[in-house]
């Protein structure tokens, strides 16, 4: 009797440690799949609130539009006609013309149209490092963007330290033309642009994907000045339902 006592009691105690067992595998399994859903929540969230951001961001771009071209055009009908954002990264002068007593105090304009951007001002340096970025609303890819270099005076009007202009219909190409970016290969050379006399290049500019991101480098030769270059980056930003590429 002690020896059937004693197997049922094991066996008792068998089993429960085995559904003990499986409870806690349970609630384990459990409280993986509420953090799972908890994190995808998140990040939804974050989805939503960047996405809202864009679109803040780009009414506000168009408003401004409308207001500085006074022609009455709808900020609907511009929000439709939109192709995306272009923000341009103003990454450093080479070289600038000295306009002060031996040096100068730069920063750059970005014109397109009615908008006009410009990056902060550097003291004293010839060689500026702005990495600044110039967001434009882009509408007409054949209309050129206008650089200009202007040295900061405290007491008189800013100097030109020169200019040059170019154009992005090159870059909204390969943009059209490139929609299965999964399939490129990180850092693959889409499309090469040569210096000649009908643009301001100084060297050969690269239109090229960075990861998952199509960008395109240029040094630009300043006009009208002694000497000088101005090195910046162009980069897309989509927004949700532009049909400029749909098939993005």
């Amino acid at each position: 009797m002690l020896s059937s006592s004693s197997s049922s009691s094991s066996s008792s105690s068998s089993s429960s440690s085995s559904s003990s067992s499986s409870s806690s595998f349970i609630v384990y399994m459990l409280s993986i799949l509420i953090e799972v859903e908890k994190e995808s929540r998140n990040l939804f969230q974050l989805a939503v609130q960047r996405r809202r951001r864009l679109r803040a961001k780009m009414h506000s771009l168009v408003v401004a539009y409308t207001k500085e071209e006074g022609n009455g055009e709808s900020t609907t009908s511009l929000m439709e006609s939109l192709m995306g954002l272009l923000r341009i990264h103003v990454k450093r002068g080479v070289n600038l013309a000295v306009r002060d007593a031996r040096s100068s105090d730069p920063y750059v304009v970005v014109k397109m149209g009615k908008q006009r951007l410009k990056t902060r001002m550097v003291k004293r340096d010839v060689n500026p490092e702005w990495n600044d970025d110039l967001t434009l609303s882009i509408t007409d890819p054949n209309i050129p963007i206008k650089l200009t270099v202007y040295d900061h005076d405290t007491f008189t009007k800013d100097d030109k330290m020169g200019d040059a202009e170019f154009e992005v219909s090159s870059y909204i190409e390969a943009l059209r033309k490139h929609t299965n970016l999964e399939e490129i290969p990180n850092g693959t050379v889409l499309s090469r642009l040569q210096p000649n006399n009908s643009n301001c290049l100084a060297e050969e500019s690269l239109i090229y994907l960075k990861d998952g991101k199509i960008l395109q480098d240029l040094v630009l030769r300043l006009g009208n000045v002694e000497c000088g270059e101005v090195e910046i980056q162009l980069e897309w930003i989509h927004f949700p339902g532009s049909k400029t590429f749909s098939s993005q």
